[in-house]
């Protein structure tokens, strides 16, 4: 999954972690070619290279009351990244794997009010708001198609080993 990482210098979200997105413009025919332009803006995406899925269920945010109507696509591996030097600090590519297994609840305190939300965590990056939501309903809709990693052994029982070995 490519997410972003907005500037700290922002006045809205700054430093959070989201997806490429902004406001549609008169010349974007559907929410589609918003979705296509703003990670062509922000994170260099060629528009060309995206197979668009479909889309996400629209979520909102709770402090800034956007509506945000996510699309979802397919991208070949590999891209070279080139960053909004006015929007995005940096881009990260995360594993459908990861994102799951880091799935945790965790207090958070903005503008003075502390609550407690959904949130993913991987490796030093913590997801949550509107981005966490709509990573859970890809989540959810992609269940079938993410092995799950298989569950470690129970302590204290030997792994069993297997003596043949395949390429």
């Amino acid at each position: 999954m490519v997410l972003t990482r907005r500037r700290t210098d922002l006045r809205r979200h700054a430093g959070e972690i989201s997806f490429p997105g902004g406001r549609q413009d008169p010349h974007d025919h559907q929410l589609s070619d918003t979705a296509l332009r703003e990670a062509e803006e922000e994170i260099g995406l060629d528009r060309s290279q995206v197979e668009v899925l479909g889309e996400l269920t629209p979520v909102s945010t709770f402090a800034t009351n956007y509506l945000i109507h996510p699309f979802v696509g397919m991208i070949p591996a590999g891209q070279a990244w080139r960053l909004s030097p006015l929007e995005v600090d940096a881009v990260l590519e995360l594993p459908l794997r990861a994102l799951r297994e880091g799935k945790t609840r965790t207090r958070l305190e903005r503008r003075g009010i502390s609550f407690e939300t959904d949130a993913y965590v991987v490796d030093q990056h913590l997801i949550w708001g509107a981005t966490a939501r709509i990573i859970a309903e890809l989540l959810e809709r992609a269940e079938a198609i993410i092995p799950r990693s298989p569950p470690a052994p129970p302590r204290g029982f030997p792994t069993p080993s297997r003596s043949r070995r395949s390429s």
